[in-house]
This record gives structure tokens, sequence and C-alpha cells, in this order.
């Protein structure tokens, strides 16, 4: 049977502290808004203060709904899985507000040698209901590791960024300053902007002239083991070779087929105009 808790219980604490992925819903006031479901997973992001607030480091990505719909009303459920050990659901109800990069409540959770490459906002929640239940539907799988293709993405981005020079001007301070073309404020602008129900999305991060000082991800994060990864998939790879070469014996075998079928065809046309031309060559001789 399901529980409810006024803040999160101790041992719960402990067990969310050990997932890997977690899950963040949140909706607009419009009911013809659309519902939004996040999955969130690079290690290091998601944090517990104590038992009622919680926070988390956003992440750049296509979309922006998380952010425009708490800026709206600022409801958000956190919802966490157990796929090893003992089936397990627990969902964090709260009220969520987001404070963007640039800002000083930003600097205040997220120090420049803690910052994820891409990282747009921290996410703070004030949980005032916890919910867990069995989780017996819920399929047990294998965690392998946390993929590198975001961070990696995101620090060529900002790469990008830090190559224009600060502003040079007052005007140009307040402006935003310059930004790359192929640059992470650029993608900012371009797909942060609004959400796809046209509430606002990033007000400051994609304007403000601070800059992205981040080090070089590799040093805190996880790479993930190419060969362990080709190893944990080798019988995937062997499987999928096998069935390319079954269809490529079909596929000559075809081939021989079609050749053949062709080759009877033409031996057939040849004879039929051969006897055509020798009926016709007969009844000439006739008229002779």
């Amino acid at each position: 049977m399901g529980q409810f808790f006024d803040s999160i219980p101790e041992d719960l604490i402990l067990w969310i502290r050990k997932q890997e992925v977690f899950w963040v819903a949140t909706a607009p006031l419009s009911p013809d808004g659309h519902v939004n479901v996040s999955s969130k997973g690079v290690k290091g992001t998601f944090h517990v203060v104590d038992g009622n607030r919680v926070w988390y480091q956003d992440l750049s990505g296509s979309g922006i709904e998380t952010i425009s719909h708490l800026r709206e009303n600022g409801r958000i459920t956190i919802l966490f899985n157990a796929f090893e050990g003992g089936p397990k659901i627990a969902r964090l109800f709260g009220k969520g507000v987001s404070y963007e990069f640039g800002t000083p409540e930003y600097d205040q959770y997220i120090p420049t040698s803690e910052r994820l490459p891409g990282s747009r906002a921290v996410i703070v929640i004030d949980v005032h209901k916890v919910g867990t239940s069995c989780g017996w539907g819920v399929p047990l799988y294998k965690f392998v590791s946390h993929r590198p293709t975001l961070n990696s993405w995101a620090s060529k981005f900002e790469a990008k960024d830090l190559a224009i020079p600060p502003p040079a001007s007052p005007e140009e301070l307040q402006n935003g300053g310059k930004i790359a073309d192929r640059g992470m404020k650029r993608f900012w602008r371009l797909f942060n902007a609004q959400s796809i129900d046209g509430l606002d999305g990033l007000l400051v991060a994609n304007v403000t002239p601070k800059r992205a000082e981040s080090g070089d991800w590799k040093a805190s994060s996880e790479k993930v083991d190419l060969k362990q990864l080709m190893g944990v998939h080798k019988e995937k790879q062997v499987n999928l070779k096998t069935a390319r070469s079954v269809v490529d014996v079909g596929r000559m075998n075809l081939q021989l087929l079609i050749g053949i079928l062709i080759g009877m065809m033409l031996h057939a046309f040849l004879a039929r105009v051969g006897y055509f031309g020798l009926h016709v060559r007969q009844i000439s001789n006739s008229f002779l």
C-alpha cells in the first residue's frame, strides 16, 4: 500500500542519493497546455538539502518546459524508481522556482568549480508531500554508465562562447555582449526562449554577460568505458552480423533466381523468333 509523508524520511533520503535517474513532471495552467515529463540522469546534479527541500542542476536541452511552467505556477513533481534491489517508487510533490545562470541565487547553489557544462539554471523545490508505493510493475535494469554525450556537446558550445571577447562597453554589457554563432548562448536564444505553448523560457541566462568559466568536465564527470560497452553488447553485435550474413545469402540467391528466369525468358523469345523466321522463309519460297 502507498504511504504519504509531510517530509522526506531519512531512509528515503539515503535511497534517493543512490539513484542514477529521476523524472520531472510539470504542466501549464491552460487546460489545452502540454503536460511535460523530463528524464534527468547526469550524475551529481540532484541534491537533497533536508526533508523538505531539494534542488537539481538543470542542464541544457532543446526544450524549456520545466522552467516555463515553474515561472507560471510553480507546481512540480519529482519521481524516482527502483531498478535494482527491492521495488519502490517515490514521488516528491512541491513548489519549485528556477534561478538562471547569471543570477546571484544560481551562484549560491552552484559555484564555478561544481558547474557542469551547459548548466542553465538551478531548480529549487520546497517539498510539501512525499508519496511512496510498491513499484512491482517497474522492470529490473542493470545500470551500466552515464552518457558523456551531453557534457561533451555542451563543452564545445561553451568553448565557442569563451572564444568571444568580453563586452567592451557598458552598452554592450547591457545587451549581453557579443555571442558566438555556434555557442551556448546562441543555442539558448534559439531553442530555450519559449515553451511549446508560448510561455517565457530563459530570461537571464541567454543575455547575461557572465561567462561560463567551468573547467574541463572530464575532471569530474564519469567516462564511458567503450571497451566494456563493446563487451556488454558483443552478443548483440554477433547476432547482428549473423543476421546480415543471412540477408546477404538470401540476396545472392534471389539474384541468381532472377538471372535464371531472365535467361529462360530470353531463350524462349529467341526460339520463337527463330521459328517465326523459318516459317516466313518457307512461305516466301512457295511463291518462287
